[in-house]
């Protein structure tokens, strides 16, 4: 296919100046909605009360109405007799009488407190005989009160205009008697997927297409925002249709965001139809990883955006370029992002030229402070944004940032939370299993998989509560455990076969399949218990495919089950659902490492209690296909 290039790669900065210059961005209005529909909108005024709340003063407490200095002295020994004024005063109704020197009138909580009384007297210190209450207790003036408008008086300001209206706002403008509230309109965000490849969540799949993804993570994130999100459809690459679908979306709303076609490959035709626009395309490219393509552009001040198509660089740069925009609109202020330091685990080698965003995930240290661990999926990747706890920045002329470098994490949620359980090592179908039923249990668990001897780091460095591995000693034919040191216990897990694979119809045997130098692998990643394997298997061989190094089995079964490989190695409970011929060449030991001092932790005791003999979890694993722990 014919490729063209960037129109002008420039500056993250120069590039929001430049757009910025082209758009309006003043709110969008103010309307007046129901209460009932006022949860999550935008107060476009200060709201000052018409009532005093209470708007009486208000009993706390059953019991008695009383003159404060009535009951002055009364104690358990020496009680203090007052005559009932015969009248018992509920809610919602004003009382009739009045309570004079050595009266009382029974009174329930919340009820309204007659004229003359100055406090409540409880009804647990009292008694009542022939006619009189037998006061127990003194009371001072005030008590169990609450007077008319100590909580909110006539005239006072009680919200102020930018607030977003949670439960909270909604609460004190029912109470004061709001039936309605003046906010700021919504900005109308049109949004628009393209792409002969996309199909819609339920629709038909083949290989070559993917499922829209982008246009949830869109219309949701807008709304988080404070935008009104207006779907319209995954469009196919027809000029012609685009521009209809962008004629549309600008007649009936305020921002215009497309998701894919900025590549300027031949069959990418959004910039071709934006640019149409007047003033159209003012920046086509930015100096950033992931987000490279962007396209920000403006129809008559009104912003116009195009998305990368891949999951990732689209949420970055929606979140660094639109989302402001869109807060502006909506008359919020500016979201003010959370940033803690932490030190990276893993040596990053970066591209210099473009500033680049690395999601990570965050564990403590046991020696204090936080690890952040590079996800390292890809712009392509959805799940890698969704489990990451924040990003660092790492500038245009950093390629290199070594490990344990102090990096400041913008978290990507307001709170970091904390998980009870933290897992850092080699992946496998059946630690899901594992984390699944610590979940249910009501433990927070997070998975970071690094491989078995980057597990192991981890674990000595005290960044993770266990460190799942499979590792062969070649010297002793042993697993694991000549990998410990007295720092590190070993909690056994559970035996998985590991064999290579290929597609169902090929029936050559191993030592076939390695003499072939025709024949395509696909590897795994350095560091992994698999690698070693592979590497062991190989020797000095290195076929075709072998630098395709992918860090999951999932990824190793979907590249031979596609064609992409013809062969590979990975456990037998991912390759028998693919369908792919399985051939076995060791049952491994999968274990985890415990740094001794977490042995005892809540999470890790519940980890152990769930891989005990004759558990319910053991006879889960063994249903998906794992063994018993290996004999070491």
């Amino acid at each position: 296919m014919k490729q063209q290039q960037f129109l002008e790669v420039i500056d993250r900065d120069e590039a929001e100046r430049r757009w910025r210059e082209v758009i309006i961005t003043t709110p969008v209005g103010v309307e007046n909605v129901p209460l009932t529909r006022a949860l999550g909108r935008v107060l476009a005024e200060d709201v000052r009360a018409e009532v005093d709340v209470p708007g009486f003063d208000r009993s706390n407490m059953d019991g008695f109405a009383v003159r404060a200095g009535d009951t002055y002295g009364a104690s358990e020994d020496e009680p203090v007799r007052l005559r009932l004024t015969g009248e018992t005063i509920p809610t919602g109704i004003a009382p009739a009488l009045e309570v004079t020197g050595g009266s009382a009138s029974v009174i329930a909580t919340g009820g309204m407190l007659p004229r003359g009384a100055d406090s409540v007297l409880p009804v647990e210190f009292t008694d009542v005989d022939a006619g009189e209450v037998i006061c127990r207790r003194e009371r001072v003036p005030g008590a169990a009160v609450s007077f008319a408008g100590t909580d909110i008086g006539a005239g006072e300001t009680v919200l102020f205009a930018g607030a977003k209206l949670t439960s909270r706002e909604t609460g004190v403008l029912a109470a004061i008697g709001r039936p309605e509230v003046a906010v700021m309109k919504r900005p109308r965000v049109a949004i628009l997927s393209t792409g002969d490849e996309i199909v819609q969540p339920g629709e038909a799949m083949r290989p070559g297409l993917v499922f829209d993804s982008n246009g949830r993570i869109l219309v949701d994130a807008v709304t988080e925002l404070g935008g009104e999100p207006i779907f319209l459809g995954a469009f196919r690459d027809d000029e012609n249709a685009l521009r209809e679908a962008l004629a549309r979306a600008l007649e009936d709303s305020d921002l215009v965001l497309l998701s894919g076609g900025t590549s300027k490959g031949e069959g990418d035709l959004n910039a071709l139809v934006v640019a149409e626009l007047t003033p159209g395309i003012v920046v086509h490219g930015v100096a950033l990883k992931p987000g490279k393509p962007i396209c920000l552009a403006a129809s008559a001040g009104r912003p116009v955006v195009i998305l990368p198509g891949f999951p990732t660089s689209a949420v970055f740069t929606f979140h660094e370029f639109v989302a402001k925009v869109i807060r502006e609109l909506a008359g919020l202020p500016p979201d003010r992002r959370e940033t803690v330091p932490a030190r990276l685990a893993q040596k990053t080698v970066s591209e210099r030229g473009r500033l680049e965003y690395l999601l990570v995930g965050l564990v403590h240290r046991s020696e204090g402070g936080l690890a952040a661990y590079p996800m390292g999926k890809g712009s392509g990747s959805v799940t890698a944004f969704s489990r990451a706890d924040g990003f660092v920045r790492i500038g245009r002329n950093t390629e290199i940032v070594e490990v344990d470098t102090e990096v400041e994490v913008n978290l990507i949620a307001r709170d970091l939370e904390v998980a009870d359980l933290v897992v850092v090592g080699s992946h496998c179908t059946g630690l899901d299993g594992i984390a699944s039923a610590l979940a249910r249990e009501g433990f927070r668990v997070k998975v970071l998989a690094v491989g078995s001897q980057g597990g192991l780091a981890a674990a000595r460095r005290g960044e993770c509560d266990v460190a799942p591995i499979h590792l062969l000693d070649p010297d002793s034919g042993r697993y694991n455990t000549p990998f410990l040191d007295d720092s590190l216990r070993l909690l056994p897990g559970y035996t998985r076969e590991q064999g290579v694979v290929t597609r169902a119809d090929d029936q050559r045997g191993i030592d076939e399949l390695l003499a072939d130098p025709t024949l395509r692998m696909v590897n795994r990643n350095r560091g992994s218990g698999t690698r070693v394997l592979i590497d062991e298997l190989l020797g000095e061989r290195r076929p075709p495919g072998f630098p395709h190094e992918p860090r999951s089995h999932f990824a190793v079964a979907a590249a031979v089950v596609q064609g992409r490989a013809d062969w590979g190695v990975t456990i037998d409970t991912v390759a028998r659902p693919a369908g792919l011929r399985f051939r076995s060449l060791r049952a491994e030991h999968y274990d985890f490492a415990v740094p001794t001092d977490r042995w005892e932790r809540p999470a890790v005791q519940a980890l152990r209690r769930l891989l005990a003999e004759g558990g319910a979890l053991r006879a889960e694993l063994e249903a998906l296909g794992f063994g018993p722990p290996g004999a070491d």
